[in-house]
């Protein structure tokens, strides 16, 4: 629902700027979100969006320029200040306590005593009249991914906004979870409240949002609407240049002895709150690129820490890579046998901040790639192999002996998904290859993926981005509860059937079973 011509805009943004030393985040930003509108915010990684709702926010504050709110000139001093202004913000990343409850959750966030008398009957009330079922009773950590965002969400509505900012909101969720989601914020819209909407999947922007602002390298590019281009035409505003098709050849199945076998995987999770994997059984063959999709939180963290090492299986038959025993051997081994392994999380985990791209290059590299002598770090081949990684995959840096942590995480997922590929494995498995990354970045680590199956590695793709499953996977099983659905074939698998399995419900088990391998 637009907003009529003659209606003041409920936020307009003039002339924001916003410097950070070395980097000048927001130059001059233009933003005019209209009276119950949902509004797009475009941009590649590193272009600038969440500098700029972090000012709308309050969480910081511009340099230079104007913030008009229903057409008077205003200055967010603080979160607590843009929600009295009935600003509300769902962030991706959820800060909530998993030990307490939904309704100790949302009162936290309740600065006024008043606020909190009767708050589990309105938590019912909203989330019934949004589609947005919650217990107040029940603890957070035995909610799903997509129930803990309606916490955020409700707890956003409980303060009636008229302007609510949403970055990523369906990258937890499945598909039948997100239009849900998208019918809950039409609904906001009409009865209202204007929505901010952050996202990097272009087919939903097209089909919700009615206007959109794109921004690259902080400045506002263009403003448009979605309808009106296809998404390759979005990407391409948003990078200014012209993407490559990604029309990716079917391979052929090697009909060799399989690359991996999992045996009936069974472990305990690491983390207090993490996922138990069960009796995870699959084979993948040679230049196979095999594609494991779910719901965050399902296991798919135990499953890569299962495959790489660091969680031992106890029992040596339940993986098998070239026909060698490896379940209870560490990652080391398992790369000396010709295994990568790229985590989900880029920083602390795939990289360590504080080291240079060299020092994180030979992190993973020097087990194979020959980074060391005598015992000693090779400072000269770590250095010429970080080089090399970064003219492959175009990384953004200043060179080898730059720290990891300075570079941004669409640059810095290039520099960790070159690194396992330069390398040549026989196997990789690859949680989230494009996770916050923009089209451009996401197109050039596809092509590295699918080259490297060309060339005969054997491939895990773990991905909660179906787009992403269906375009570069042979087949694909879906991972909820710590079990794996019955393998499938790409071109048998629909949206609909894969949202059913994400959700481990009966229904899903029987359309399981109904999947031909």
């Amino acid at each position: 629902m637009s907003a009529p011509q003659d209606q003041t805009p409920l936020l307009k943004l003039i002339g924001i700027t916003k410097q950070f030393p070395g980097c000048l985040a927001n130059d001059h930003v233009d933003l005019t979100v209209g009276q119950h509108q949902i509004h797009a915010l475009l941009g590649e990684n590193g272009a600038g969006k969440s500098t700029l709702v972090k000012m709308i926010y309050g969480v910081m504050k511009p340099d230079a320029g104007e913030i008009l709110w229903q057409g008077e000139r205003v200055t967010i001093a603080n979160p607590a200040f843009a929600r009295r202004l009935g600003i509300g913000m769902v962030f991706q990343h959820f800060s909530l306590f998993e030990a307490l409850t939904v309704v100790e959750n949302i009162a936290l966030g309740l600065n006024n005593k008043a606020d909190r008398i009767g708050l589990a009957d309105r938590i019912v009330e909203i989330s019934t009249r949004y589609g947005l079922p919650l217990d107040p009773a029940a603890s957070v950590h035995d909610l799903s991914v997509g129930e803990r965002q309606r916490i955020e969400i409700v707890r956003c509505l409980l303060q009636n906004p008229k302007l609510l900012i949403m970055d990523e909101p369906t990258s937890v969720l499945t598909p039948q979870e997100a239009k849900k989601l998208f019918a809950t914020l039409r609904r906001l819209a009409t009865e209202g409240c204007s929505i901010l909407y952050i996202s990097h999947k272009l087919e939903e922007i097209r089909a919700l949002c009615e206007a959109a602002t794109i921004m690259r390298l902080g400045k506002v590019v263009a403003h448009c609407t979605p309808a009106a281009h296809s998404a390759r035409e979005l990407a391409e505003l948003m990078i200014s240049a012209k993407l490559k098709p990604n029309d990716f050849a079917p391979r052929p199945i090697s009909d060799r002895p399989p690359r991996l076998i999992l045996d009936r995987l069974t472990i305990r999770s690491n983390n207090q709150f993490g996922t138990d994997l069960t009796d995870i059984s699959l084979d993948l063959a040679h230049g196979e690129i095999f594609g494991i999709a779910g719901i965050a939180g399902n296991g798919q963290s135990e499953l890569m820490e299962a495959l790489s090492g660091e969680i031992p299986s106890g029992k040596p038959e339940a993986i098998i890579l070239d026909g060698i025993k490896i379940g209870h051997e560490g990652p080391n081994e398992r790369r000396r046998l010709g295994g990568s392994f790229l985590p989900e999380e880029r920083n602390g985990h795939g990289a360590i901040g504080g080291m240079s791209l060299s020092e994180n290059g030979f992190l993973s590299g020097h087990v194979r790639g020959s980074l060391h002598r005598l015992g000693l770090i090779d400072r000269k081949r770590s250095f010429d192999f970080a080089q090399s990684i970064i003219h492959r995959f175009d990384v953004r840096t200043t060179g080898p002996a730059a720290e990891a942590r300075a570079l941004s995480g669409g640059n810095l997922q290039k520099f960790l998904v070159g690194r396992e590929v330069l390398q040549a494995p026989g196997l990789l498995v690859i949680n989230q290859p494009t996770w916050g990354v923009d089209a451009g970045s996401a197109a050039a680590i596809y092509q590295a993926i699918v080259q490297l199956a060309e060339a005969g590695t054997s491939i895990i793709l773990i991905s909660q981005d179906l787009d992403e499953i269906f375009l570069l996977c042979d087949r694909l099983a879906v991972i909820a509860g710590g079990r794996l659905s019955a393998p499938m074939r790409v071109a048998d698998a629909s949206i609909e059937r894969i949202g059913l399995l994400m959700g481990g419900t009966a229904e899903a088990r029987e359309v399981a079973h109904a999947v031909p391998v």
